[in-house]
């Protein structure tokens, strides 16, 4: 009895913060709001057009052009007399009625549209918002080769350096994994920013280049670019996975190892890497999936031709577009892509795996 009520604040927590968003972003996803006329039938665009439809279909408005009461146009011969009838006056005819036709389709359509604004809305469901989904497939992608380049980079860059510090003095950890720590400390858009400065045509690198003769490059609005701030931005939740599972690697394991007459190379393999995988699959699964989801380094060194996932949600609610609903289905598009590639990740072995053929 005691050990379930001191689980009751986590389960208040997992509800609060985890259980009612899921189902809020759900709602949205699944609905939509569509005008209704005050008598409480939904309003569709172009049906009031229906009377102006009936009117051509009973000839009203046609019999006149056909007798030529209202449209007699003809084509001017060469004696300066019009020719009724004749290819010309038709073609004119046609192109003056479809320029006047253009004009007022678009007056309808601006009164349509303020007409509808006017409307009380309802909410009612839909699964047009999962299938539009669809057409954002590029974006998706993109976003996760960069986000997977960005994990590959970090676990190359920050293994050695994990490995390096858990095999230091005990003060000198201290010091390194300050420095590691250290910049997170500053806002995460500042040091964004910072590196808008370095990359762009008249930055740091590029004046630097000037100097020898080389460039302007251009680095800012690149996929590098985006995956430079990726790296640089999450390269703290790689060092620190590692980093506590590195030091859990008894020393004379490894020494065992080379008393046996393992080489390096054998001693890293077959020793400290098999180790070292719950850290790699934590390390790349906390870089992986806040670099899939974000938006603020994407549009700050990626450009308008580097969109990923994170500005496509953020376009929905917060820009010009602003379509909450179709903004939430990207998202719970975005969380069963996260939940597949790591269920597909975790399938190249586990923990226990790994322990048993050391064992």
């Amino acid at each position: 009895m005691k050990n379930k009520s001191s689980a009751f604040p986590y389960t208040v927590w997992m509800v609060i913060f985890i259980v009612a968003p899921v189902l809020l972003v759900l709602y949205f996803a699944f609905t939509t709001q569509v005008p209704v006329l005050p008598d409480g039938t939904i309003y569709i665009a172009g049906a009031e057009g229906g009377e102006g439809a009936e009117g051509a279909e009973d000839g009203e408005g046609v019999e006149g052009a056909e007798s030529g009461e209202s449209a007699e146009v003809g084509a001017v011969d060469e004696e300066g007399e019009y020719a009724e009838d004749g290819p010309g006056a038709e073609e004119g005819a046609d192109a003056e009625e479809g320029a006047e036709d253009e004009g007022d389709d678009e007056d309808e359509d601006e009164d349509e549209g303020d007409f509808a604004a006017s409307l009380d809305t309802i909410t009612v469901f839909t699964l047009d918002n999962i299938s539009s989904v669809g057409r954002f497939a590029p974006v998706f992608m993109r976003s996760v080769m960069l986000a997977a380049i960005a994990a590959i980079v970090c676990l190359i860059i920050c293994y050695p350096i994990s490995y390096i510090i858990s095999r230091s003095g005990a003060n000198r950890q201290r010091t390194f994994l300050m420095l590691v720590i250290l910049p997170m400390w500053m806002n995460f858009l500042l040091r964004t920013y910072a590196w808008m400065t370095i990359l762009e045509n008249n930055g740091l690198i590029n004046r630097l280049l000037g100097v020898i003769g080389l460039g302007p490059l251009k680095l800012i609005n690149t996929g590098g670019a985006v995956v430079l701030g990726m790296v640089y931005n999450y390269m703290e939740f790689m060092i620190l996975p590692l980093y506590s599972i590195m030091t859990k690697i008894d020393i004379t394991t490894i020494e065992a190892a080379r008393d046996l007459g393992a080489d390096s190379t054998k001693v890293f393999t077959r020793v400290v890497l098999p180790l070292s995988i719950p850290g790699i699959k934590t390390g790349i699964t906390m870089v992986f999936v806040p670099a899939v989801s974000t938006f603020i380094i994407s549009r700050m060194l990626g450009g308008g031709g580097n969109l990923l996932i994170g500005d496509l949600i953020d376009l929905q609610f917060l820009g010009n577009a602003y379509n909450p609903n179709l903004g939430a289905a990207i998202s719970i598009a975005l969380m069963i892509l996260i939940l597949l590639c790591m269920s597909i990740f975790n399938q190249f072995g586990s923990e226990e795996e790994m322990e048993g053929a050391l064992l």
